[in-house]
């Protein structure tokens, strides 16, 4: 970095007087929290984070230095729950990533449910699904809910890969049919009253740090944004 671009020194360090006003936040919210879920905790952890980082990259700039210890960032952090306190209506989004890790199990199974069902036409459902994966998945995700697939995606050849599930507040009931051509187009992350990822990373991290506390969200795999209020 040129010198021009450098943070100066009084950057830096109101940078640092901005982590100790942060830390100072985060304690009296730790002190006055009301429950484990507590939403002015969360936020104070949040602008913790995103002071350190500041603080850090500050630092480095102008210095070469680090910091001593890890602050996780806040750059995946939820923003603050703004939805109703009292929601009359809620909303699960849900995401699950799968690998095709053995095609011909897949298959396989496709055909064999195919053929349960009655499909004896050998140009017909139970054909199609042994030879197109596209109508194998068809098949398995029209005969099994997606929680069973879930449960048992290892008979089907498939591979799970990270997943989360969202729930949403809302004041109302959307009118039948409403959403149903945009079904996650207006997913508001500020009326996210809870989440929860499943992921490998999680176990990476925890792999990384058995002897450490946890360096990451306070709230692990879950994590929660309303007052109301991986793997």
């Amino acid at each position: 970095m040129s010198d021009a671009a450098q943070p100066t020194a009084a950057e830096v360090r109101a940078a640092a007087e901005a982590v100790k006003a942060a830390l100072d936040r985060h304690l009296a919210a730790v002190e006055r929290r009301t429950g484990d879920d507590d939403k002015a905790v969360y936020e104070a952890f949040n602008a913790l984070a995103a002071a350190a980082e500041e603080y850090d990259e500050l630092l480095y700039d102008r210095y070469d230095e680090v910091t001593p210890f890890e602050i996780p960032g806040a750059d995946g952090a939820l923003p603050p729950y703004a939805g109703p306190d009292e929601p009359h209506a809620l909303s699960l989004l849900i995401r699950r990533d799968y690998a095709v890790a053995e095609p011909q199990r897949l298959l396989a199974q496709a055909r064999r449910v195919a053929e349960l069902d009655g499909e004896a036409d050998p140009t017909g459902t139970a054909a199609r699904a042994g030879v197109s994966p596209l109508a194998a998945l068809g098949v398995l995700f029209g005969e099994y809910e997606p929680d069973e697939i879930a449960s048992r995606h290892k008979e089907f050849g498939l591979e799970e890969g990270d997943s989360t599930l969202w729930v949403t507040a809302a004041e109302e009931l959307p009118e039948p049919g409403e959403w149903l051509n945009a079904p996650f187009e207006h997913a508001d992350p500020e009326r996210i009253v809870c989440r929860f990822d499943v992921s490998s990373v999680f176990d990476e991290q925890e792999d990384g740090h058995e002897d450490e506390h946890d360096d990451g969200n306070p709230y692990g795999a879950a994590a929660p944004a309303a007052a109301v209020d991986g793997s």
